[in-house]
């Protein structure tokens, strides 16, 4: 699990990251990641947006689950006081949803660097 201050719980954050962040799509999320333009040693902040069209309740919370346990390994990797916020997309089946965050956290972090390196 992400301890409590690594986990975006602002709105305006949200926002910010969903709006101004870089964007990666995958088959079944979509990430974005907001690098804050002020250099600050805060550990990176992440959030789920889960809408309804995924499924019922107790399918969202467990794909919700799933999905802080697949980034909680590669939270690490994110840059310091970066926003990160992964939107899931409609599902058909229940499965193991850890390669693609994976591999969704992967591109945007080499995405970010290519960005900086400009």
């Amino acid at each position: 699990m992400l301890p409590a201050d690594a986990r975006l719980t602002s709105s305006s954050d949200f926002a910010r990251a969903t709006k101004s962040g870089i964007r990666v799509t995958t088959e079944h999320f979509v990430g974005y990641l907001y690098i804050s333009p002020v250099t600050n040693n805060a550990t990176a902040k992440c959030g789920l947006i889960i809408n309804k069209t995924v499924g019922g309740s107790v399918k969202r919370h467990r794909l919700a689950r799933k999905v802080r346990h697949a980034i909680a390994p590669h939270h690490h990797t994110l840059p310091n006081g970066s926003l990160f916020v992964i939107r899931a997309l409609k599902q058909n089946e229940d499965k193991n949803v850890e390669p693609e965050i994976s591999t969704l956290i992967n591109k945007l972090v080499e995405r970010a660097k290519k960005i900086e390196a400009r």
